[in-house]
């Protein structure tokens, strides 16, 4: 097929001409990524992606990962293609090259990430962890640690992991039960169970090392009590060298709906009292430096979501245009067959599809660019702008493309018919794969209350109020291009009613039936990205309508999307809000008996 995994030409689109990128190239931080250099890194990703990563996808899949006596082997085909992987330094592409990054702008970093992870979701998942245990150390590390894990995480020769999670405290993370003694030389002997921990035991890099969540002896309950550790897998001494194995291992792995290459561990601390582990920052301030670091996790997961659908949307887009099937409606008395995309309903889906897709790139792309003008500001007012955009739209960004990118996977199995069922064809794993990125790193729903109980009433409504002035400029402008001006009007509409659902979602949450609101927090959560991707729709329409006699099929393809969206899904959404606004009560009323059962 023309297109591998994501739709280059829409990726530049995006960059180059609705977030104009090449504008980095003037600051001081990002001066030397001028277009050639941001095409050269696109490119050099898309090259490691189509031609080492994705044969794994299948391949690995198939395999699995086995598990044997605490060890765990990984997908043999994974080897070489890993050591691809770090040897191009993709693991940490936005950080310094003094650590082992290449200080990519974030934007840039998504494009990279979107072939990246189209190509094999659960391979590149080994680089991510390792990533974001680096990024904890980097934020609160002392210079130490720094020196003995930092470049070994971000260059991927160590893995890294998260363990946060325990069988009786799932999202509830202050019910945490693992503790955290200190010894006389300054470490801590760590005790205690997690689970659902990616990529907790594997036999691809010599060293693991496991930021672990625990409460230190005599904290205090909840998550006000709660520290951070290190705790490698084999104990790193002060040289750097490595020392013996620590008390830290594997008890299972769980057999999953997807991500079967990637292995999901049981853990054991300290089953034989002499698990050793080093404080990370300071006492008792663990889940705020897991907090600073959930931003750009979130965002990785939005990529994730968006990714898997962009790669099942184009493969369904491909096999629609070769598979030979039915008649053609257009010309009665033409027996002959006609391929599945001259069929209306299957440009119904193609077009669902890719108006999802595209919307989500120009969302996740425009957070990236969110942190890069944040790192860039020459302000603090002007950091504190874009910091705040990002923190409003991290939930949304999470949970709307994990949702929506699952929802594209379903509809391209449905575009393959039966065929999409089977393992013959690859949108069945990408189903599968792409599930959990709704559940992991804080379920949507969590995302979802997050968004009404923190987000929304930033600095009393300021930031939202803001992030709707900005849909409006976006409005002003379409409205003086002809062709635009109806679809400007339908999304003015929708901002207008997204303001009052905000407003009566604030009231009811500070009102005594504020259980009520949070009844709704999800479906406030999916209207809001709906009304984002109608203005990344019509942002992306008016760069897109006056260069139609230029390129008609690509900007016309554009516009075309645009009203689709904005006239075909967006009137479902103003039924959504009112639906909100109603709040009918009968899921908080119900008894639980009523539930039957």
């Amino acid at each position: 097929m023309a297109q591998v995994i994501a739709d280059r030409k829409d990726i530049d689109f995006v960059l180059y001409e609705q977030l104009e990128v090449e504008q980095l190239s003037q600051t001081k931080a990002y001066g030397e990524f001028n277009r050639k250099m941001i095409d050269m890194i696109v490119n050099e990703a898309r090259t490691l992606a189509v031609k080492e990563i994705l044969p794994t996808y299948a391949a690995g899949d198939r395999e699995g990962v086995r598990f044997e006596g605490g060890q765990v082997s990984i997908p043999d085909c994974f080897r070489k293609p890993y050591q691809r992987y770090v040897e191009g330094e993709w693991l940490a592409m936005t950080e310094s090259p003094e650590w082992g990054g290449q200080g990519l702008p974030h934007i840039v970093a998504q494009a990279a990430s979107e072939y990246l992870v189209g190509a094999n979701f659960s391979f590149v998942s080994y680089g991510i962890l390792a990533h974001g245990a680096g990024k904890m150390i980097e934020l609160v590390g002392t210079e130490q640690q720094k020196q003995l894990f930092l470049k070994k995480l971000y260059t991927g020769e160590w893995a890294g992991t998260m363990l946060l999670t325990e069988p009786q405290a799932g999202s509830d993370v202050g019910a945490l039960t693992t503790t955290a003694i200190i010894n006389p030389d300054g470490t801590y002997s760590l005790s205690g169970n997690k689970i659902f921990i990616t990529n907790g035991e594997q036999d691809m890099t010599e060293n693991i090392i496991h930021p672990v969540l625990a409460r230190i002896e005599g904290a205090s309950e909840g998550t006000s009590g709660i520290s951070l550790f290190i705790v490698p897998k084999i104990w790193v001494n002060g040289d750097g060298s490595l020392g013996e194995r620590n008390d830290i291992v594997c008890t299972g792995v769980e057999e999953k709906l997807g991500l079967h290459a990637s292995p999901t561990c049981s853990m054991t601390l300290g089953g034989k009292g002499n698990c050793r582990g080093l404080l990370l920052g300071e006492e008792n301030k663990g889940m705020q430096v897991m907090f600073h670091m959930m931003n750009r996790v979130r965002l990785d997961v939005g990529i994730q979501g968006s990714s898997n659908a962009s790669a099942a949307y184009l493969y369904a887009l491909n096999y629609a245009r070769e598979r030979l099937q039915g008649r053609g409606m257009a010309q009665p008395g033409d027996y002959s067959q006609v391929s599945i995309i001259s069929h209306p309903d299957v440009r119904r889906m193609l077009m669902w599809m890719k108006s999802y897709v595209d919307g989500m790139r120009s969302f996740v792309y425009y957070v990236a660019d969110c942190f890069d003008k944040a790192h860039c500001a020459e302000s603090d007012e002007e950091k504190t702008r874009y910091d705040d955009m990002i923190g409003l739209l991290t939930p949304v960004v999470k949970a709307y493309c994990s949702d929506r990118g699952f929802e594209v996977c379903v509809q391209a199995m449905q575009v393959y018919g039966g065929y999409g069922y089977t393992r013959e064809f690859p949108v069945e794993q990408l189903l599968r794969d792409c599930k959990i990125t709704s559940i992991y790193e804080g379920t949507n729903g969590i995302q979802a209350m997050d968004l009404l109980g923190r987000k929304l009433g930033m600095k009393k409504g300021q930031v939202f109020m803001s992030f709707l002035g900005q849909i409006r400029e976006t409005i002003a402008q379409a409205s003086e291009i002809q062709g635009l001006e109806a679809l400007a009007e339908k999304l003015e509409a929708a901002v207008a009613k997204l303001g009052e659902v905000a407003v009566h979602m604030g009231k009811t949450a500070m009102s005594p039936n504020f259980q009520m609101a949070f009844a709704f927090a999800s479906p406030f959560l999916e209207v809001m990205g709906d009304v984002i991707l109608a203005w990344m729709h019509l942002w992306r329409a008016t760069i897109a309508m006056p260069k139609k006699e230029k390129n008609p099929a690509f900007y016309e393809g554009k516009v075309l999307t645009a009203d689709f969206f904005i006239s075909s899904v967006l009137p479902g959404t103003l039924g959504k809000m009112d639906a909100i606004i109603g709040s009918s009560n009968a899921a908080i009323k119900m008894d639980e008996k009523s539930f039957g059962g």
